[in-house]
């Protein structure tokens, strides 16, 4: 059942559900409360209510009245229509705006209250209670935010409660209690302003604090996994390999590891900004501390990175000196698989051409010996440097593998250039042999060429007997000199020819003119002797012609008995006869050839003026004989 209770010298009335009437539900100020029933009440029940007992305890006097006859005790401008009244009011637009009034009440209370424990708790000095209040209140149990926006609109209502009559009546100011709940509410949002405001700085240095501990946390990781992990991880590979292969394999390998430390590097990267970031707009208190982490990261971040390009960059240097070494091997076999195949050259020529290619392919492996020197030391003077990213971890044992490796490459690699050049001065020797052998050969195919020049002059144009004793005289010098040079060629030959015969005992090999060069050569200067020797007989023949012509045809009156002697005519007749003969008998070589001297021309023109001589001197004999002859003449 509902009861209504209505108090005298009040603007509103209290409706309760309940009989129990104490001070906790009624306000201090009342006077006077009746206690309204409906009609039915007195019908069906008997009651004795003892009121007038508790007025003392109460403060004020309680009655129970029948709703019409409450206008005895209220006026009927302070009742409601149900009771009879004038009174324009909504029962339960009062009771929405009362509990919204009360919750707003209690939850701002009761917030109020979380907040200052959050933020007087923020406010200690101890930093372990601080932690401690603030784990344990942290989150308020309702929105600050919601609560504050219900407390605004709820005094907004309150300050603008103007109503008007249901059938248009005159207008009311709001009951007392409205005006009582506005100062209460407005004290209320002041209250939580201040401690929402607080409560934000709270929450914004436990961010701050939080966020701080999150970046040492996640510092600590990286430092702790670049300390760790990672640098056993460089401490594990040392080695450079033996081989291309190899140094590409640890290439990759490292690039795995490098990989790895890129993913912790973002996360130094991104620490850095969060910690500049906390710099730049970060409290006096906290900028120590963050810089001793930015100091403490970026130390090991830089070692760890100079680590990983030191690695790198000896990985490089490794691959680039395998890399050399296998070039220069190559070169060294194929100069040694050049210098392991015979040399059967055509001629000269070719040799030159393979001993140019000898020297270029040696001289390309000392440009590649002294560029795998260069490589080498550059790596060695790097292994040297490797103790001083090794974290105190001993690497003379490593270091002397991998120095064995470098120096026993380029001594291996001067033990075979050393080999190789060996065999090329020896190949080169052979080779300018072969070319001297050949030149020899040229030379001395020349020679025969020439003697066969010489000797196609001897009987093609050394033709004339001259006209007179002293021109024959100067032919026959003349043919002795060419003589000469005839000998001296022939000699040449003989000589280039035992030198190839040389040559070929040195090399091991058989002379292409061994077998005919030779023989052309003697053929040739025997054809050359004959002819020579004929030409020596024809001149001789001529001078001991022309002589004797020349003493009988010349008037010599101191020696008539000389000119007189029938011998020199005989003589002069027969030796022209004989010459005459002479020219007409071809050259005989010894292999049975026969080659003439000149054309028949020049022979017919030679012939003759020896005839025509031999006129002279007949004439002369007859003259002689018959001076009468030479008087008549006269």
């Amino acid at each position: 059942m509902e009861y209504l209770l209505y108090a005298r010298h009040c603007h509103r009335p209290w409706r309760y559900r309940s009989a129990m009437i104490d001070e906790n539900v009624v306000p201090a100020e009342v006077s006077l409360v009746c206690v309204v029933k409906p009609d039915e009440f007195w019908d069906k029940k008997v009651t004795h209510f003892c009121f007038w007992k508790e007025k003392d305890r109460l403060g004020f006097e309680v009655i129970l009245v029948s709703a019409n006859k409450l206008t005895r005790y209220i006026e009927p401008c302070q009742l409601t229509e149900d009771f009879g009244g004038s009174l324009t009011y909504d029962h339960m637009d009062w009771l929405n705006k009362r509990l919204v009034f009360e919750k707003f009440t209690k939850e701002s209370t009761s917030l109020l209250d979380e907040l200052a424990l959050i933020n007087n708790g923020s406010d200690k000095g101890n930093q372990q209670e601080k932690e401690r209040s603030v784990d344990l209140n942290f989150l308020p149990s309702v929105d600050p935010e919601t609560v504050l926006q219900t407390g605004h609109e709820l005094l907004s209502e309150l300050q603008q409660r103007r109503f008007n009559g249901s059938d248009g009546g005159v207008s009311w100011s709001p009951m007392d209690d409205e005006l009582l709940a506005q100062p209460q509410v407005m004290k209320l949002l002041d209250s939580l302003r201040e401690q929402y405001t607080r409560y934000q700085e709270v929450c914004r240095q436990r961010s701050k604090r939080t966020q701080l501990e999150e970046i040492q946390q996640k510092v600590m990781q990286v430092v702790n996994w670049l300390e760790g992990p990672g640098s056993e991880q460089l401490r594990a590979q040392w080695g450079i390999g033996d081989s291309i292969r190899a140094s590409q394999a640890l290439q990759q390998k490292h690039e795995e590891i490098e990989s790895q430390h890129s993913e912790w590097f973002a996360v130094y990267v991104e620490l850095n900004q969060q910690i500049a970031a906390l710099l730049n707009a970060g409290d006096e208190e906290d900028l120590v501390e963050l810089k001793s982490l930015q100091q403490q990261l970026s130390d090991v971040c830089y070692r760890q990175a100079s680590q990983l390009e030191f690695r790198q960059n000896l990985l490089q240097a490794a691959l680039e000196f395998h890399g050399v070494a296998q070039d220069l091997s190559q070169q060294l076999d194929g100069l040694l698989g050049m210098l392991c195949v015979d040399v059967a050259p055509a001629d000269g020529a070719s040799i030159q051409q393979t001993l140019k290619l000898l020297e270029e392919k040696l001289k390309s492996v000392d440009v590649g010996l002294q560029g795998l020197r260069e490589k080498g030391q550059g790596l060695l003077d790097q292994i040297s440097n490797q103790a001083s990213w090794a974290y105190g971890k001993d690497v003379t044992i490593e270091n002397k593998e991998n120095v064995d490796h470098i120096q026993g490459v380029m001594e291996d690699m001067q033990l075979r250039k050393q080999r190789c050049e060996d065999m090329v001065d020896v190949r080169r020797l052979k080779m300018l042999q072969m070319v001297q052998l050949f030149k020899c050969e040229e030379d001395a195919a020349q020679a025969v060429e020439w003697l066969s020049e010489l000797l196609d002059a001897l009987l093609k144009t050394h033709t004339r007997l001259g006209d007179d004793a002293q021109e024959t005289k100067v032919l026959l010098e003349k043919h002795r000199k060419f003589v000469d040079v005839a000998q001296s060629t022939y000699d040449y030959g003989r000589q280039l020819l035992q030198a190839t015969v040389v040559l070929c005992q040195s090399l091991r090999c058989t002379s292409r003119s061994s077998g005919d060069t030779l023989p052309r050569l003697n053929r040739v200067w025997k054809q050359f002797t004959v002819a020579s020797e004929e030409r020596v007989h024809r001149l001789e023949m001529a001078i001991a012609f022309h002589s004797n012509a020349e003493k009988i045809l010349q008037d010599c009156p101191e020696e008539p008995e000389a000119i007189n002697d029938e011998e020199q005519f005989d003589e002069v007749e027969a030796v022209g006869k004989s010459l005459l003969d002479r020219l007409t008998v071809p050259v005989v070589y010894p292999d049975g050839t026969e080659q003439y001297f000149g054309s028949p021309s020049d022979m017919a023109s030679t012939a003759e003026h020896i005839r025509d001589r031999m006129k002279l001197v007949s004439l002369k004999r007859q003259q002689l004989r018959h001076p009468e002859m030479m008087t008549t003449e006269s």
